[in-house]
């Protein structure tokens, strides 16, 4: 069973969220990545670029296919994870830590109500399988 922290938000795309303030940092989760297989290239966007909830912000590229990646919450970049176009193999190795994704500046905090829970998320993947 993939890996759930409690401490995070989810969408029903496979992105997980952590709130540091008014800074949302955004991956993809541990059952995303297992089911992609090896990530061999990550596409990132620039810092200061602005997503609304649900836009695709970049792409992962795996052994097995290319997958859009969308921002859960509305926002601005603040910083990208440069080191993942090195070691793209960080999303699989650590998912939740050192694979994450992007920094962005919330415009509406409270979106990350509307996401899922640790629990929630299990469950809508559990459904999904």
């Amino acid at each position: 069973m993939a890996s759930v922290p409690d401490n995070l938000h989810y969408s029903k795309d496979h992105e997980w969220v952590r709130v540091e303030g008014d800074i949302a940092v955004i991956g993809i989760t541990d059952h995303a990545q297992d089911q992609l297989g090896d990530v061999v290239y990550v596409e990132l966007p620039k810092a200061g670029d602005e997503f609304a909830a649900n836009d695709s912000f970049g792409s992962v590229e795996s052994v097995k296919a290319v997958s859009e990646i969308f921002t859960p919450v509305t926002g601005k970049i603040t910083e990208t994870n440069d080191s993942l176009n090195d070691e793209p193999e960080k999303v699989n190795k650590d998912p939740y830590g050192d694979g994450w994704m992007i920094k962005m500046t919330m415009k509406s905090p409270g979106e990350v109500d509307s996401l899922l829970t640790a629990a929630e998320y299990e469950d809508f993947t559990k459904a999904e399988e």
